[in-house]
């Protein structure tokens, strides 16, 4: 017999109990991570492998960015309790800004050379990291403080 467990804030969208948005979400945080260093790097050098490196990073984070966030939608959308506590709303709208952020920084460094990434693409990384420093900080405290996505046991 399958255990009993509190399902109000378990999570809606998931595989065998454990959250997809979870699961995804480490992606865009490294690929826009990485974009910073590669830009930093590009800036220091002018290496343009470092601006391909970018470039390709922040496409990644982007796909991986928008599949975290329709996972985390179902969660957030299917329930209200999800939706009534405090750092979600904060945590959904500053995630949807650094996809934003990610996107118009990929047109960005479609330009060639230098202007790809000095000023406004090393600008664009720069705040799509402190972005996510925010938003990772209240989707932790909606885990490890109000329970999201996780399953309780009686």
């Amino acid at each position: 017999m399958p255990p009993q467990y509190i399902r109000s804030r378990q999570s809606t969208a998931a595989i065998a109990g454990h959250p997809i948005h979870a699961m995804l979400v480490p992606f865009p945080i490294v690929c826009f991570t990485l974009a910073l260093i590669a830009d930093i790097a590009y800036w220091r050098t002018s290496n343009l492998m470092w601006l391909e490196f970018s470039a390709w990073l922040l496409l990644a984070g982007i796909v991986f960015g928008v599949l975290a966030a329709v996972f985390g939608a179902i969660d957030f959308f299917a329930r209200p309790e999800i939706r009534s506590l405090k750092p979600a709303w904060p945590h959904a709208i500053g995630n949807l800004i650094a996809l934003i952020l990610a996107f118009f920084n990929n047109l960005v460094h479609t330009a060639d050379g230098w202007t790809a990434v000095v000023p406004w693409g090393l600008t664009l990384s720069a705040l799509t990291v402190l972005v996510m420093l925010v938003t990772g900080w209240l989707g932790a405290a909606l885990v490890h403080i109000h329970g999201v996505g996780v399953r309780y046991y009686d």
